[in-house]
């Protein structure tokens, strides 16, 4: 106590795509909560937003003491018709696709990487748990749910959608360990995994009923996978039918969320640039 912070360089990577300009305007806030909790000037931290895929080099070499990098999203993949994504009725040779492009992508991420932190830097990573999994596949079958609702509409073309596919690979512990040791560059200081249920409200005493409370839990799963997927979408169906697609699958993820267990699986991967 009493120690004054040292100054702090934060550096927000994201695809040129996605807007970040609502993290900009939220950073006075940010500013004055560390400025009253941690006691210190509002002018030891200081942000930079850095627009491009991390797929390549983003900062210079030796330049970063600490990376984070959540949920990343594999380049390109196709050739899962009927579904966008690793779903409980896709052929195996489906997942074996998304395992060799994780495979591609994430030694390439590495690899990158490893050139860009101090020796003894850190680097914590947090992916999903088993590929194959309901708690990875199934938000994704709920999403899939609602735009095939729209097919039926004749408001999105079956075409487009047996040509659609979620561009993310979710590692089991195995599989993120394999990676890492074969790139070479990382040592594996902890590897754990954790659950979290889709509702904020699990576990806790709801002032709301419980009815109440799914629906918004419906809620706020289908404003973060939003998020994630409505670029893609955007760029393959078109920006007409978005609104649609998420109002219904707020109400599918809801009615679901109030009849059985929902919850994903997390990867936390604490790494050590070697020397």
């Amino acid at each position: 106590m009493g120690r004054r912070l040292p100054e702090i360089q934060v550096f927000l990577n994201d695809l040129p795509g996605n807007d970040f300009n609502t993290i900009f305007k939220s950073l006075p806030l940010f500013q004055k909560d560390l400025q009253k909790t941690m006691e210190t000037s509002a002018d030891s931290c200081f942000v930079t937003g850095v627009p491009g895929s991390f797929y390549g080099r983003r900062f210079p070499s030796k330049s970063l003491h600490f990376v984070h990098s959540s949920y990343g999203v594999p380049q390109g993949l196709e050739g899962n018709e009927q579904n966008i994504y690793m779903a409980s009725s896709s052929p195996p040779s489906v997942l074996k696709a998304y395992y060799e492009q994780f495979q591609s992508d994430f030694s390439m991420f590495l690899r990158c990487r490893s050139k860009e932190p101090v020796e003894g830097g850190s680097m914590v990573l947090r992916r999903s748990d088993d590929p194959s999994s309901k708690e990875c596949c199934y938000i994704w079958e709920l999403l899939a749910v609602a735009l095939n609702d729209l097919i039926s509409e004749g408001l999105i073309d079956e075409e487009k959608m047996d040509s659609f596919n979620i561009p993310q690979y979710t590692p089991s512990p195995a599989e993120v360990k394999c990676e890492v040791e074969k790139e070479g560059s990382f040592t594996i200081n902890r590897l754990e995994v954790s659950g979290v249920n889709w509702n904020a409200y699990h576990g806790e005493l709801m002032i709301c009923p419980p009815s109440d409370a799914h629906k918004d839990g419906g809620y706020n799963v289908a404003k973060l996978m939003r998020a994630v997927a409505e670029p893609l979408l955007v760029s393959h169906f078109g920006d007409g039918v978005i609104d649609e697609a998420f109002s219904r699958y707020q109400k599918i993820v809801a009615d679901r969320m109030s009849r059985e267990k929902t919850e994903f699986v997390n990867v936390t991967v604490s790494l050590t640039k070697r020397g």
